[in-house]
Order: C-alpha cells, then structure tokens, then sequence
C-alpha cells in the first residue's frame, strides 16, 4: 500500500489532476443517474400501485351494480382480456371457497394481503410488494366487494413488473455507459488542459535548467505567468540573487586570498632561492629563518582568521553568553595594548561602562582588532578613546582615534574581507580584522559600523559596535 501511495505520490501532476477530475466527474454522473434511477423506479412503483388501486376500484364497482355469481362465471375471458398485460393476475374468490375466476398465466403464488372491507375506498397506502420466483417485483392489493344478490366476493390482483424493470436495466446500463464515458472524456480532457495550463511551469523549468554558476545573473521571467506562479518565481529570483552575491563574494574572497598567500610565499621562496645561490654565514642563515619565521607566522594567523570567518557562518548556538562589566573589559583590552601604543606615543583612555550579555572572548576579540587598528592607523601622539554607553535601547562600545580620513567610499567597504581603505600603508595587515569584527557582531544579532568625522588637521575615525536592546536587558 505504502508503494502504491509513493508511486501516486510522484507520478505526473497532469495525470494525477486528469485522474482527480475523471474520478470527479465520474462520481458527479454517478450520484445523478442514481438519484434519476432511484427517482424513476419509485416512481413506476407509484404508477403500478394506481393501476392497481384503479383496477381494484373499477372491478368493486362493476361487480357492485351488474353481476351475479353466474355471470362471473360465465364472463371469464371478458376479465382476462380486460387486463391488458398477459403476466398480471386477477383473482376473484367469495370467501372460504374456490377461486371463481384465477386468472394467474405465470402461476404466482401471492402473499397473503388483507382484503380492504366492503365500503371502505381502496387506498395506495394497502398495495403491498413482492417477488416472483424469478426475482421480478410485484404490487398486489385485495378488496371485498358485496354482489347484488348479498353475496361477499374477494378481488385480488397484481401487476408483474416485468416490462418496468426491463426498462430500468435498460436505463442503468445507460448510467454506466454515461459514467464510463464521461471518465474517459474528463480525463482526456483534464489531460490536454493541465498539459496547456502547465505550460508556464515547463518553461520556468527550462529557465532555471539553463542557469549555470556562469549565468547566476539570469533571472526567471513573470511575463505570461500565472498568479500562483508569481510568487514562486520572485523566491526563486530572491535566492539567484543570494546565491549570485553569495558566489560573487566567493570568487572574489578566493582571488584575494590566493593573491594574499601568494605574496608572502613568493617572497619566502625568492629569499630561499637567493640564500641557496651560494653559502651563507651562519648569521645570514639564522637572520633568514627569522625573517621567513615573521612571514609564515603572518601567514598563520591569516589562516586562523579565515578559518574563523568560515565557522562564524554556524556558530549561533556555540556562543557561551554571560553578563560582562563593560568598563573592566574596556580596561583589560587598554592594559594589553598599553606598550604597543606607548611607542608610537598614544595614549589610551577609557570612558563609560555598563553590563552587556555576550560571548566574553569573542568581546575581546572584536574590541582588540578595533583597537589594533586604531593603534596602527591613528596619529603618532594622539589619543585613542575606548567609549561605553547606551543609545536608546542598544548597548554601544567605540573605539575613537584621530587619523588621516577615510573617503565615505572606503566607510562601507572597510569590514569586507582583505578590503584596505589605504594599501601603502596596509603591508603588515591581513584585511581580516575588520571581517572578524563584523562576524562577531553578527553572530550576537548585533551591528558594527565606522564613521568618518573631518576635523582640523586630522580627520576623527570612529568604529561603533552596536548591542541589540536584548543584550541589554539580559545582562
């Protein structure tokens, strides 16, 4: 049964909506040439009970008013042919004696009727029902008659059915041959119509066939199609372009990163070269490896960073969230980088405070890549503020140098991986701090943006990220 229902599952939807609207149609033609039989079979009963009845009526009256037993008996064929149908029956019996005239060609034999009394009007409601050997249905009804001479007669009679339910049969097997016929037209019908109507769907499959990662730009098109397609095709659209910006990133995060690693390791494989050219001391052996040693660590860490972006995608449920003091991470992060900004001369501040609820270590990380650029773009001599506070409902943290300014150009495009606003000064960097930043922030529903403010004579650069309000509310 389970593979009956898989396989109507996946057959065709044109068969399966041909078969649906057959079946239907089938069931619609059935209940109508039921209820038309039904309806036409009660209503031959109801013409056989009045020809009864009629009979009953016209064989009381005239037996009532003209005849004798003896005449009765000397008139039997006169009530033979009077009957009209050569299978009906007519009996005429006084009362604990032999029948008088038994007219009975198919030699029934009749259920036992009680006879309506002398007097009484012979009503539709007495006719009773039966069958004959053959399974054929009779009506019978019986009636007492008093004679002129005093005597009380007893008239039976019965219609055979015969003729009626040959015409029923007849008539049924119209009904199925109606039935089968309009299930074969519908369907074949419902066929050639899903086959039209589903014609949009076809060449939306064709579209969509013929689009290739080449072609992600390709979109399907809403000309001719249906409204209930029209839906489907937007969603279809809405992820092309996903995946078209999605893959048009990947390229693009593919050729920068190839072109990343191929520098440092073109020039370790330059500076071997060079130092297998001919012998070296030990010094220059030992600077060497120290120099080569810089640059795979680069290239470590830029590993490290990547593979973090690439997780940072699946990582909602990873997070450890707990309630942080702000202010204590503000400092903890201004401690580390204290040394480092003493020798370009910075000063490092912190300002405000308040609770927030998020990952503590991705936090740190988010605020010290802020904080390591700032260190390594801002004015020798300046300072950098580390800023807390709230905006309405949302948790914000700063970092706040002074520095050259960044075109607005540049603002959107400084979290997009290896993107560099400036790359004669950017030679040490990866490009992936600002990246690691944003994925942070998104992984805690979260915001990160940075802000040029032009000011005499350097420009303030400001990076903000942004908590949701439930952050605050959490913690």
């Amino acid at each position: 049964m389970s593979a009956l229902a898989e396989r109507w599952r996946t057959m065709s939807l044109t068969v399966r909506s041909a078969i649906l609207f057959a079946v239907v149609a089938a069931l619609v033609v059935s209940a109508a040439g039921s209820y038309l039989y039904g309806a036409m079979r009660q209503e031959m009963v109801n013409r056989s009970d009045m020809q009864v009845t009629g009979r009953i009526d016209y064989y009381r009256k005239l037996l009532s008013q003209r005849f004798l037993v003896e005449r009765l008996v000397a008139n039997t064929g006169l009530f033979e042919n009077m009957l009209g149908n050569e299978q009906d029956v007519l009996i005429f019996q006084l009362q604990g004696k032999k029948p008088l005239i038994n007219v009975n060609p198919g030699r029934l034999t009749l259920p036992p009727v009680v006879p309506t009394s002398v007097g009484q009007p012979q009503r539709l409601a007495a006719v009773r029902g039966g069958e004959t050997s053959q399974g054929v249905p009779i009506r019978l009804a019986s009636a007492l008659v008093q004679l002129e001479d005093g005597s009380v007669l007893q008239i039976s009679v019965a219609h055979v059915m015969a003729n009626e339910q040959k015409m029923l049969a007849r008539y049924l097997w119209r009904v199925l041959a109606a039935v089968g016929m309009a299930f074969v037209l519908i369907a074949l019908l419902g066929y050639w119509v899903m086959r039209r109507e589903l014609r949009p769907l076809r060449r939306m499959a064709a579209q969509a066939a013929a689009i290739a990662p080449s072609t992600l730009s390709t979109r399907l098109s809403e000309q001719g199609a249906p409204q209930e397609l029209q839906q489907l095709i937007a969603s279809f659209n809405a992820m092309l372009d996903r995946l078209n910006e999605g893959y048009q990133r990947l390229t693009q995060f593919s050729a920068d990163l190839a072109h990343e690693i191929r520098t440092p390791v073109g020039a370790l494989m330059g500076q071997c070269q060079v130092a297998l050219y001919q012998s070296r001391s030990v010094e220059e052996y030992e600077t060497l490896l120290s120099t080569n040693m810089e640059e795979l660590e680069r290239i470590s860490r830029m590993v490290e960073n990547i593979l973090f972006l690439a997780r940072a995608g699946n990582a909602h449920s990873a997070l450890n969230y707990r309630t942080l003091d702000i202010a204590a991470e503000l400092q903890r992060v201004a401690d580390y980088f204290e040394g480092l900004a003493e020798e370009r001369g910075i000063h490092l501040a912190c300002q405000g405070g308040g609770r927030l609820w998020a990952d503590a270590m991705l936090f740190q990380r988010a605020l010290s890549n802020l904080v390591a650029n700032a260190v390594r773009y801002a004015d020798e001599n300046s300072h950098i503020i580390l800023w807390a506070g709230t905006e309405g409902d949302a948790q914000v943290v700063r970092v706040i140098n002074q520095g050259p300014p960044i075109d607005a150009a540049h603002l959107d495009k400084l979290f997009d991986r290896f993107y560099r606003a400036d790359a004669a000064r950017s030679s040490q960097a990866s490009g992936l701090g600002l990246s690691i930043v944003r994925a942070i922030m998104t992984l805690h529903d979260g915001e990160a943006r940075a802000q040029c403010i032009p000011q005499s004579p350097a420009a303030r650069i400001v990076f903000s990220l942004i908590f949701p309000a439930q952050a605050q509310r959490q913690a």
